[in-house]
């Protein structure tokens, strides 16, 4: 608004005088920039700038505490949000699964939420949904996991569901058949699908039917048809207790606040005395490489998987198989990607994998190839597979372990991964200290100790070669490669 004076005359002399000093001050900023020294202005654009040094993980301390049953307490703050991520880890994996009812592991675990103490499924979901939490019951092949992600706010009111879907699951035979009904219909359209098949005929072509990683974690529609209720119970009453188990905290809460509460929810959860550990027979290794073809006519890839029995969680070489597997297949820039996707165009994606478990999982190099360049994409593999046991290049090899230390923090983003990375690393018996020397570890690993490594884990004259494709189109130049005995094998036997 423009002032007056006595006579009513608009007074704009003021204004004028604001914008004259304004302009006067941004005179002088303007000049103080022109006029700064040469020198500031000459960063040399021609390269990326250094790397500085990499950020170092430093994670909150973890409060260890024990409920009055025997269950172990892990507790992390992690103040970003008002939200608390619960884990329940049971050492009750494929393992434990006997002779002839393969998946009961897996089944037991998902139906766990399927009726629990006096809530039915329906009541357990509604439950859950009102208080904002979420809440999954799920097996693997090392282990069962009860999650529970909630409000801080509505904590104490989860957790009695929390408690009765861990100690009081009631396995009634409705939602078993059903469950049971919806896994052997998913494994029938397994054998339809090329991608998931390969997921299953490798593990069987290179394990056997006889050992548990030859068959898929949720069993065989042979096996799933005779579990029973009372299977399950009697498995959760051996399997599901405090001692077998740990429980992983963390969230916007104290270990003085939340244990507690877990005592007055779980501490009435009881157990016989801890199951025996299972255990697995070792795997007979390969000796000689060999080809097998599952024939899926009208196929428009060719999916396949290359490997062996690879090595435990355990292994003393893990670090250097991590840098090893990074070189050749883990990174989107790792050899095998590079080669059969960026340089030949034979694929959306070429990777490789150690399957580390709590017992020797497979070792494979896989990808989804076009159809007319199956033979030609298996030369490169091997290329690749050869090439990994020559000293990796200095350059090559720091960009590996670049990649996977400054990788490492991301597990730690959110509630939820930092519970999983704290279960896990009980779940393996990984050392306390495992997560704060991980990077450390990793750039201690030597051109030398990669080539160790490949030369020990990876032998291309002794590995499986698992193609599931179109026979019509790919059998002749496969053969013609000279890999290996060619097998032929119907999709149906995969799953028997």
């Amino acid at each position: 608004m423009t002032s007056t004076g006595a006579k009513g005359a608009p007074r704009r002399h003021e204004g004028t005088k604001a914008r004259r000093l304004l302009g006067t001050v941004l005179a002088i900023v303007t000049a103080g920039i022109v006029a700064a020294p040469l020198a500031q202005q000459t960063a040399d654009r021609s390269k990326p700038p250094a790397l500085g040094p990499a950020p170092s993980l430093k994670l909150p301390p973890v409060e260890k505490r024990t409920l009055s049953n025997g269950l172990q307490v892990l507790v992390i703050g992690v103040h970003k949000v008002p939200v608390v991520h619960l884990e329940l880890t049971l050492r009750t994996g494929v393992a434990a699964d006997p002779a002839g009812k393969f998946g009961l592991s897996s089944l037991a675990a998902d139906m766990l939420d399927e009726g629990a103490g006096s809530r039915s499924a329906l009541e357990i979901s509604d439950a859950i949904d009102f208080l904002g939490a979420e809440l999954s019951t799920a097996g693997t092949a090392d282990g069962a996991y009860v999650e529970l992600h909630v409000p801080v706010a509505r904590l104490a009111d989860a957790l009695p569901v929390f408690a009765d879907v861990v100690a009081r699951p009631a396995f009634p035979d409705a939602e078993l058949k059903r469950l049971r009904d919806e896994r052997v219909a998913s494994l029938l359209e397994m054998q339809d699908d090329p991608e998931q098949l390969i997921q299953v005929a490798f593990p069987r072509t290179v394990y056997g039917a006889q050992h548990r990683y030859g068959t898929p974690v949720v069993g065989t529609s042979e096996s799933l048809g005779g579990i029973t209720s009372a299977d399950l119970k009697a498995f959760h009453a051996s399997q599901y207790q405090p001692a077998n188990a740990v429980l992983v905290v963390a969230g916007d809460i104290k270990a003085d606040t939340v244990v507690p509460m877990l005592e007055r929810a779980l501490g009435t959860w009881k157990g016989a005395t801890a199951a025996a550990a299972a255990s697995l027979p070792a795997a007979p290794q390969l000796t000689a490489r060999r080809v097998f073809l599952v024939d899926k006519p009208g196929a428009p890839q060719s999916q396949v998987r290359i490997g062996w029995v690879g090595v435990a969680r355990s292994t003393p070489d893990y670090y250097a198989l991590r840098v090893l597997n990074t070189v050749l297949g883990e990174a989107f820039t790792s050899r095998l990607n590079t080669n059969l996707r960026e340089v030949h165009g034979y694929s959306y994606g070429a990777s490789s994998r150690f399957d580390m478990r709590l017992f020797p999982g497979p070792f494979f190099a896989a990808a989804g190839v076009q159809t007319d360049k199956t033979a030609d994409a298996l030369k490169e593999f091997f290329i690749e597979l050869a090439r990994i046991h020559e000293p990796v290049p200095v350059a090559e090899l720091e960009k590996a372990k670049n990649y996977l230390a400054l990788l490492m923090p991301r597990t730690f983003e959110t509630t939820r991964g930092t519970a999983d990375a704290l279960a896990s690393a009980w779940l393996h018996g990984l050392p306390a200290d495992y997560y704060s020397t991980y990077a450390d570890r990793i750039r201690a690993v030597t051109a030398a100790d990669v080539k160790r490594a490949a030369d020990k884990y990876i032998q291309p004259d002794k590995l499986a070669v698992v193609i599931v494709g179109d026979r019509k189109a790919i059998e002749a130049n496969v053969k013609a490669l000279n890999l290996g005995p060619v097998t032929l094998i119907a999709a149906g036997d995969v799953f028997r």
